[in-house]
């Protein structure tokens, strides 16, 4: 049995497919107006946005300094287009939808975005909008009653992966070349045996991650080390190395975030303590082949990470104690704000956002 961030225990096995295409309609605004100022102890900070909830956004998907989506529990999506200031609740509805658990977004911009609900059987699907968030469409749902799925990641608009925990000995993919508008399972040879009680964790959308190139990276945990998984072909074959990072039943890899071809940082720990801060980041300059463990770690458990844009290795990490940033590529690590954010996401014209509990958006002052 095993112990994770989402809200209940399970145990993965096989998942099944299931061809869907259920229609949802947009609930009513909750969003709101205004700003206020989040603790900056450095150079850094966080301006609070007003979404005017107190839904947790786990799913993060800035696409600019102006246009970001945010998902989380109880069906909320919201999205903004003036840079937080305002934000528009555009919930998928139907039978059921304000009961699902959204840990994972990818936007592309205003109108186009996925999101993922975890849970076991047919709680993990799959939505999809065209229109900005006017209407969903239901493009993949999981029949098995005991798969899990955890994350996504997209390489291009159209290009994209979704995992499981996993199923007969090893992680399940699911992928896309159409934007998510169906979904095709990942032949399973590929990808190395898992290690009794290993998974991975849906705690920000970025325990599977995509690079440059056709590169991806799943980062696990439950097994003592974490182990980081890497594929240069767009999750076709995989190989796997340990990572100095601590495992355990609640413990292990939380965020992958790679800033090009070789230089990586993964971050996490162990949720149960969230000021724990040992063993809990460690980066790479080898693609992931090897991993060497932060000298100065963050100051607890964290389960997001971004590079900051128009730095050459600077990386921010956030969890429920707190924020830290490395100007150092992830070798030591500086606390510069206590709030609780749970993801964090910068997009390439230089804007970073992070998100949390008790409705809770901010954007990177620097």
């Amino acid at each position: 049995m095993r112990a994770r961030t989402r809200s209940v225990l399970v145990t993965a096995a096989t998942a099944t497919l299931v061809a869907s295409m259920t229609t949802y309609a947009v609930s009513s605004p909750r969003g709101g107006t205004g700003r206020s100022s989040g603790a900056q102890a450095t150079a850094y900070g966080w301006t609070l946005t007003p979404t005017g909830t107190t839904e947790r956004f786990r799913g993060l998907a800035p696409v600019s300094r102006d246009v970001a989506w945010v998902s989380g529990t109880n069906g909320t999506v919201l999205r903004t287009r003036d840079g937080g200031a305002t934000w528009t609740d555009v919930s998928p509805q139907g039978p059921g939808a304000d009961a699902l658990q959204f840990r994972d977004i990818e936007a592309f911009d205003a109108r186009h975005a996925v999101i993922l609900s975890i849970g076991n059987g047919e709680d993990s699907r799959i939505l999809v909008t065209d229109d900005g968030g006017a209407s969903w469409t239901e493009t993949f749902r999981n029949a098995d009653p005991l798969a899990f799925y955890d994350c996504m990641a997209f390489s291009s608009p159209r290009r994209g992966l979704a995992m499981s925990d996993p199923v007969d000995g090893r992680f399940r993919l699911v992928e896309t070349s159409d934007g998510g508008r169906s979904w095709a399972p990942v032949d399973p040879a590929g990808m190395p045996a898992a290690k009794d009680g290993e998974f991975g964790f849906a705690a920000s959308g970025t325990c599977l991650t995509t690079g440059v190139g056709g590169r991806t990276y799943l980062g696990s945990g439950g097994v003592d080390p974490a182990r980081l998984f890497s594929s240069t072909d767009h999750g076709r074959t995989w190989t796997v190395a340990d990572s100095p990072v601590a495992g355990g039943p609640a413990a292990g890899i939380f965020s992958v975030t790679f800033r090009d071809a070789r230089r990586g940082v993964v971050v996490g720990g162990d949720f149960t303590t969230p000021t724990g801060a040992v063993d809990n980041a460690a980066w790479t300059d080898d693609g992931g082949a090897t991993w060497t463990k932060a000298t100065v770690n963050p100051s607890g458990y964290r389960s997001g990470s971004a590079w900051v844009p128009g730095t050459p290795r600077t990386v921010l990490a956030v969890g429920p104690s707190g924020s830290d940033v490395s100007g150092d590529g992830g070798r030591t690590w500086t606390t510069f704000d206590t709030g609780s954010f749970d993801s964090v996401e910068c997009t390439s014209d230089g804007g970073c956002w992070a998100s949390g509990e008790h409705g809770r958006v901010g954007v990177l002052t620097r």
